[in-house]
């Protein structure tokens, strides 16, 4: 009797150790701002947007102690809109985030299911002082939409970080009849070591289409390389980047259709550059601004260059007030807009001024 007691107070307490080693977090940011909007087809447009800074969101994230440095973790995590509370994905539950893994801290991480891509984690993270919101977001010109941005269907390794240096791979399955048909591939080679930030990434994208019962469509890959570093002197914080896109997709427009009653055929040859920076304004503030220049190597010649300037204050460590403007200058027809990190806008020109907060 007394080693059967022995026994359930043992398993007991092995159980409850186990069931303490085990946590989910929610989380989430709940963004919303004016926006007033210049220059497209439709004229001015002032209104309430969602997403403007961050997109908005909530998420689970769970992590379990296999023992042995390895960890069991998953990411499940929606998009919704604040102006009206609807989801920001028709039909679609966890659209911004979906996958399951491992985390060794020797070994590295492995995920699979629905994730971003290594070279939009470069744009997002080390390229853009913005980090891809406000009206000056690099996605206005960098071709951050689409399959660049996120995929389903992917499988993801990270290495641990030896000395600075870490690297990202992905792998997405087209999943059609042509195991290459509908592939992407994507990795990333980072550094960091103190203020020195440093990122290059690379994204395949496979365009083509497997019917099943005719010839694979062959339309080509597109092709994204990204080059960005960051260096944070204290005073100033500076940030670069230089991209080279070539191929079907490689280029896609966020809104043409929006800006001109004639939207143009998206480029299959172009290059960006980027220069930008963060300015400390006390002890709560942040003074934001880049340049963006979009080089059209094509016979049409449509540049575009962005101008933009915006300013964060934190009212606490989990809330900011925001107000951004944002200028695009469009070359030969171009037709690139300003949008924020959720909407692509439908004009050349954008302010926005709005609040965001995280929990």
């Amino acid at each position: 009797m007394k080693k059967t007691l022995i026994s359930v107070a043992v398993l007991g307490a092995m159980s409850s150790a186990a069931f303490a080693q085990s946590n989910v977090t929610i989380y989430g940011i709940v963004d919303a701002g004016i926006v007033s909007e210049r220059g497209g087809k439709a004229g001015n447009v002032t209104k309430v947007s969602s997403g403007t800074a961050n997109a908005s969101r909530i998420g689970f994230r769970g992590t379990e102690d296999l023992g042995g440095g390895l960890s069991a973790i998953f990411t499940l995590e929606t998009g919704y809109k604040v102006d009206d509370g609807q989801l920001d994905a028709t039909n679609t539950l966890f659209n911004r985030q979906a996958f399951v893994g491992l985390r060794s801290a020797t070994a590295g991480t492995i995920t699979i299911g629905r994730q971003y891509t290594p070279w939009y984690n470069a744009l997002a993270q080390v390229a853009d002082p913005f980090a891809a919101g406000l009206a000056g977001s690099a996605k206005n010109l960098f071709p951050a939409n689409g399959a660049n941005l996120r995929n389903s269907n992917a499988v993801v390794y990270q290495t641990p970080v030896f000395n600075g240096f870490s690297g990202e791979v992905f792998y997405g399955f087209g999943e059609q009849s042509e195991s290459s048909a509908g592939r992407q591939v994507s990795a990333a080679a980072s550094y960091s070591n103190g203020p020195l930030n440093v990122r290059l990434a690379y994204n395949n994208r496979n365009n083509d289409t497997a019917t099943g019962i005719a010839p694979t469509v062959e339309r080509g890959i597109g092709h994204n390389s990204l080059l960005a570093a960051n260096y944070d002197f204290s005073v100033v914080k500076v940030f670069a980047a230089y991209g080279a896109n070539k191929g079907l997709n490689s280029s896609t427009l966020p809104s043409p259709a929006a800006y001109t009653t004639n939207p143009i055929v998206a480029s299959l040859d172009t290059r960006n550059a980027l220069v930008g920076v963060q300015v400390p304004v006390g002890p709560s503030g942040k003074l934001i601004a880049s340049a963006i220049h979009t080089d059209d190597r094509e016979t049409a010649n449509r540049d575009a260059n962005q101008y933009a300037i915006g300013y964060m204050h934190d009212l606490s460590k989990r809330t900011a007030a925001y107000v951004s403007y944002a200028k695009i200058d469009n070359k030969n027809g171009a037709s690139y807009t300003v949008g924020g990190n959720t909407e692509a806008g439908s004009g050349d020109s954008a302010f926005n001024v709005g609040l965001r907060h995280s929990f």
